[in-house]
């Protein structure tokens, strides 16, 4: 038997006695006298009134059978609606002290009905109970089916114990579910990135009460909530708003009518949660796993015990546990379709780029990866830092735990100063490569916004996808977001400040790999200096580095002759760019030639270089000499 099916015994019967008692009543031979029903005791319907339930009812007759719309079009006209309005339940089943419309108004405002002409009178509102709430009570369960758009049910999570956290969360697994059934506790806010297992880790806890999850991803107030509101109060699970309040936002959480349960709340590290829905809160952030969680999840995920890369996918691949679950099948599915049965870093690499990166791909753009032998041609200071940056970013995770002084997270924020063309970006680029992580350079005319707080919101963002999805992130020229702030003299000064602290205050927090780029760095605020792990000062080359540049650049068969590429290196001041432009240049007009690279092209290149810069070129005196050679160089 059907939960509601005693009560709609009753309507059914009730409905019959009073039309039949009417002046001209309409034809009932349809309608069967219903069975004797007991009393309702349980199930989703035992949670509310007589008087909610038999009104609940008689809204909903129709969905169980089409004529009764026929006979509430006929008693109501000339209504036009074939759903009974407010004033015809009120006569239906009988209401003589009030209750039947009183109790309409309330089921209304709890979201149990729904008004399809909210202009009208109240009287005639016409009422309906919304397909979730109709389906729960007749079933006694949740039918995830008929949700609405930002409602989801889950049911299966891992067992408790099983839940991958920080190692300073381990020790509260356990008291969660006596959290739960705590009549003190209203709400539990779960803070941390995305996918770090924060509906997880509640799901778990409410499925050690026997209760599934239902989560409200949508606006505070729109067409989904009084649909969540409602679920809530019908039936035994835990109720979740998944909120994502930005930097300097404050999103309102209302009381949930009905709710004798904690409610759940899963948002990020940013913005703020205030209203009477958080009264008598407990608030839980979840910190990044360490690399026993993370070897356990890449096996449960496929990847084989004994793989020979598992250690160094674990050391180097710190993802989220949500992104790791998400990435191991199609990992395994990589070494599969390469012939391989054991996964490797080359795999994993390939299904990180699965992942959900919409929202960072619409702030950042992905850049070419460097093959790991194309690096740039640095000085040697240069060199030194470049690989103290490079052992920092490899070995972060551990640098964190061995670190005796407090505050040391996995984060890695690196500063490459230099004038225009010295190869900074380059660098960045062949990091990316030597880590084998993915380069993502921020787009500062997507982040920048001209309204109150966006850029703040936006930068946000982008820093939060790049945490949980584990790229490099390249801030170029930024000097533009990091200038030294200023004394307030108008409104723009005051919220470029407030820009600044902002992205002070975030990338000390930031606990990916994020690299600045400067052409003045004497314009970058010493705040943000002082919290720079490790700064590349990149110089224009020496003739030296010119000579390694130039032979890097053309192709190998070239028939430059070495007294060319001598005194170019020598004579022509120019930077690693426009050595690159020029014998991009070179090459360009020997395949319009059809023949090897001569000294000729490279010397066009060259003063083509200087012609664009508005300099005098130093090897004019070599126009018209022949510079050809017969014995290639490099």
């Amino acid at each position: 038997m059907a939960y509601i099916d005693p009560a709609v015994a009753r309507v059914v019967q009730r409905v019959r006695t009073r039309v039949l008692e009417s002046a001209a009543a309409p034809d009932m031979s349809w309608l069967l006298d219903p069975a004797p029903t007991a009393p309702l005791l349980d199930g989703p319907a035992a949670r509310l009134t007589p008087v909610e339930c038999h009104v609940l009812v008689a809204a909903a007759l129709i969905e169980l059978d089409i004529r009764f719309g026929s006979l509430f079009a006929a008693l109501q006209a000339p209504l036009p609606a074939r759903r009974p309005c407010v004033g015809l339940l009120a006569w239906l089943l009988g209401d003589a002290d009030g209750d039947v419309t009183t109790a309409s108004h309330d089921l209304v405002r709890r979201g149990l009905l729904a008004v399809d002409n909210p202009d009208d009178p109240r009287a005639e509102w016409t009422l309906r109970v919304p397909v979730p709430v109709w389906d729960a009570l007749r079933t006694g369960v949740i039918e995830p089916a008929t949700l609405p758009p930002h409602l989801t049910l889950r049911t299966e999570f891992p067992a408790l114990e099983d839940v991958a956290v920080g190692a300073s969360q381990q020790p509260m697994l356990a008291r969660l579910p006596g959290l739960l059934l705590d009549p003190g506790l209203k709400a539990l806010v779960v803070r941390g990135p995305r996918g770090a297992g924060r509906t997880t880790l509640l799901g778990a806890a409410a499925a050690t009460l026997g209760q599934g999850v239902l989560i409200h991803d949508g606006d505070i107030g729109g067409p989904a909530w009084s649909v969540f509101e409602a679920l809530t109060a019908l039936c035994p699970i835990l109720p979740v708003v998944n909120v994502e309040p930005g930097p300097g936002e404050t999103i309102d959480l209302p009381l949930l009518r009905g709710l004798d349960r904690p409610l759940g709340v899963v948002t990020g590290r940013s913005g703020g949660l205030s209203g009477a829905g958080l009264d008598h809160a407990l608030t839980l952030v979840l910190t990044a796993v360490g690399p026993g969680d993370r070897r356990r999840l890449w096996i449960e995920g496929g990847l084989e015990a004994e793989a020979s890369d598992l250690e160094d996918i674990v050391d180097r691949f710190l993802l989220t546990p949500g992104n790791i679950r998400r990435a191991a099948p199609v990992a395994r599915l990589q070494a599969l379709s390469a012939g391989r049965r054991q996964v490797i870093a080359v795999d994993v690499r390939a299904a990180t780029r699965t992942l959900r990166r919409q929202e960072l791909e619409t702030l950042a753009t992905l850049l070419d990866p460097l093959p790991p032998d194309a690096g740039p041609v640095l000085s040697t200071a240069a060199e030194q830092e470049f690989e103290t940056l490079l052992r920092r970013c490899r070995h972060r995770e551990r640098l964190s735990r061995a670190a005796a002084q407090p505050g040391v997270t996995r984060g890695v924020r690196a500063l490459f100063s230099g004038g225009s063309g010295t190869g900074k970006t380059l660098a960045a680029r062949h990091l990316a490569s030597l880590l084998d992580l993915d380069l993502y350079r921020i787009d500062l005319a997507s982040v920048v916004n001209k309204y109150i707080g966006e850029t703040e919101r936006n930068l946000d963002r982008v820093l939060a996808r790049a945490e949980e999805l584990d790229v490099v992130l390249l801030l170029d020229e930024g000097d533009a977001l990091m200038a030294k702030r200023t004394e307030v003299s108008n409104a723009n000064d005051r919220y470029a400040n407030l820009e600044t602290n902002f992205l002070l205050q975030r990338l000390e927090t930031f606990d990916g790999i994020v690299i600045v780029t400067s052409n003045a760095a004497s314009r970058i605020d010493r705040a943000f200096l002082r919290r720079i792990d490790v700064t590349v000062d990149f110089l224009p080359p020496d003739a030296g580095q010119r000579w390694q540049i130039l032979v890097a650049h053309l192709p190998h068969d070239h028939e430059v002759g070495p007294d060319v590429l001598d005194q170019v290196a020598r004579r022509c001041d120019l930077t690693g760019g426009q050595l690159r432009n020029a014998a991009l240049h070179a090459t360009l007009l020997a395949v319009d030639g059809d023949h090897p690279v001569r000294s000729e092209e490279l010397v066009d290149g060259i003063q083509r270089e200087y012609r664009r810069c508005g300099a005098a070129s130093p090897l004019n005196w070599m126009n018209g000499v022949s510079t050809r050679t017969d014995r290639p160089v490099g």
